[in-house]
């Protein structure tokens, strides 16, 4: 499922109600029950209260770290807060992994990739769990996307009708990979037989962030098991709680002991130990670039393990003079406003050309002001509250920069309610390439609008970053696409469209947005080792 195209789904459902007519009303969850609530408590921007958060009927109870196939406590004992992002208020207390205990999760995977049945099966045969791995997806549906909700805060609309299909679709993606990885046969000048063998790469080491906790924990998890590695896998402190009960599922879909270990804890402690670990053979990363860099140093110093690296953005998103306007604001609007800003692909610089800027400002301005904030479990909330009190402090301090270096505050620019980590959805306006604002990564609904002139300037400024994650392009001129598809220094670049993620669309970044892709075919090679092996051949028929 195209996350574009089901959000989108989402968002006109929203806008005319008829969410309510296709499920039922009130919801009713298999594992979870969330109380409806009238249309006429949705909130606006216009409004200065959240409603009483819903307390979505869910038991939390895996807050252990996932080693060896066993739910265990941290040696040290040690536990840390989740807190629920709504009301600021302790989720749980969940193990909190250190040096020990990374130790202990590389051991067993070490075990379970040198000893255990798991590289040494079939590759038919771990098709097959992944298969049943995403049939419990579906079944667990409900439960995975209130916990993934819960603890990042975004909306379960979203979760649970977008995130959570995708989910199962990519780990049936890689079930189909599992047995069509194959090598080469080469021919040599001389007499020798030559295979080129594509072999698992061992034990991999995963850290993953907290804006799309499942879907980053598919992405990873995902290639690493159809190539036949192990696993020791980091979550995000912030949202530690989805990805252990898709832990759990996994090991019920009859994965081996040892082969996927899930650490909670902090970057400076367990992030650490992974990164620098001797025993572990590979590392992949998502995150900011400033923490991808420690990470990349950690690894050379160690053992050079190889590091695929998903990093920050500051994507541009183009208008051109030709653009359908009220379909440009739309999605341009989506690019930024998505998943409360909280995206390393947003489009975060939008370019309209001059002559359609002022009708753009004034559309994309009433846009932002029919945005729905509110509570993320209730029905036709749009934006949900930033993820942690540190990420709501970050971006109402850029909103402040922006107002100091003189760009116009077109709307927005303040918290939404009293309590949670709200942000009213911001604008900006006559934006210069020189502010803070458009130069680095804000991670929320802050929207920076700036005007172009001609193609060759737009190319200029849009490649004037230090990143090169992704980039919009809109226009109806082929002329103009083609110029501007090829000219833009991204990994992605969306047509027409916006964040349309498929499992077999690879994704990844140009400059210090990373390296490696994620997803699709090349991802199998972040997680595979090439060896050639040459056998002489006496007195050959043919060559």
């Amino acid at each position: 499922m195209a996350m574009l195209r089901a959000a989108t789904r989402l968002s006109r459902a929203f806008r005319t109600n008829s969410i309510f007519e296709s499920h039922a009303s009130p919801l009713s969850l298999s594992s979870v029950t969330v109380k409806r609530l009238d249309l006429r408590c949705l909130l606006s921007t216009a409004a200065e209260a959240v409603a009483e958060p819903i307390k979505p009927d869910i038991s939390i109870s895996l807050t252990k770290l996932l080693i060896d196939g066993k739910f265990v406590d941290a040696a040290s004992g040690k536990t840390f807060p989740t807190i629920d992002p709504r009301t600021e208020e302790i989720i749980a207390h969940v193990a909190e992994g250190d040096v020990e205990d990374v130790n202990r999760a590389v051991k067993a995977a070490r075990r379970a990739f040198d000893k255990g049945p798991w590289p040494k099966m079939t590759p038919y045969e771990r098709s097959k769990i992944l298969l049943r791995f995403a049939d419990l997806i579906d079944k667990h549906s409900d439960e995975l996307a209130t916990l993934e909700s819960l603890d990042s805060g975004k909306t379960y609309q979203q979760s649970r009708y977008a995130e959570i299909p995708t989910m199962a679709r990519l780990f049936r993606y890689y079930a189909g990979w599992a047995d069509k990885i194959h090598g080469l046969t080469v021919p040599a000048d001389g007499p020798h037989s030559v295979q080129i063998l594509h072999e698992p790469i061992g034990v991999a080491g995963q850290i993953i962030p907290w804006n799309f906790p499942l879907l980053m924990f598919s992405w990873k998890v995902g290639p690493a098991l159809a190539c036949g590695n192990t696993i020791v896998l980091k979550t995000a402190e912030q949202t530690p709680l989805s990805a252990l009960l898709a832990g759990k599922l996994l090991y019920e879909a009859g994965l081996p002991e040892g082969v996927l270990n899930i650490i909670s804890g902090y970057g400076h402690t367990a992030g650490a130990a992974i990164s620098s670990h001797m025993d572990i053979d590979k590392l992949a990363f998502t995150g900011s670039t400033e923490v991808g860099k420690i990470v990349s140093q950690a690894a050379a110093a160690s053992n050079l393990k190889p590091v695929t690296l998903e990093l920050g953005g500051k994507s541009p998103f183009i208008i051109a003079e030709d653009a359908n306007i009220d379909h440009a604001v739309e999605v341009a609007h989506f690019a930024l406003f998505f998943n409360q800003g909280q995206c390393c692909c947003a489009g975060s610089r939008t370019f309209v050309h001059e002559s359609i800027y002022d009708e753009f400002l004034e559309k994309a301005k009433a846009r932002a002001l029919k945005r729905v904030v509110g509570d993320p479990f209730q029905n036709g909330v749009e934006q949900g509250p930033q993820v942690s009190d540190e990420q709501f402090d970050k971006v109402l301090g850029y909103i402040k920069i922006g107002q100091e270096e003189g760009a116009r505050l077109l709307t927005g620019g303040d918290r939404f309610g009293q309590k949670g980590y709200y942000i009213k959805p911001t604008i900006f306006a006559d934006v210069q390439d020189g502010m803070r604002i458009s130069r680095e990564e804000i991670f929320g609904p802050v929207q920076a609008i700036t005007k172009y002139k001609t193609l060759s300037e737009v190319i200029q400024r849009a490649n004037d970053t230090t990143y090169g994650l992704a980039a919009g392009v809109f226009s109806k001129n082929i002329d103009t696409v083609n110029t501007l598809s090829r000219a833009l220094r991204v990994g992605t670049v969306w047509v027409n469209c916006y964040d349309v993620f498929d499992a077999a669309i690879p994704f990844g970044g140009y400059k210090m947005s990373g390296h490696g892709r994620e997803k699709g075919i090349y991802s199998l090679n972040n997680y595979l080792q090439v060896k050639a092996v040459v056998t002489s051949i006496k007195d050959p028929a043919w060559l």
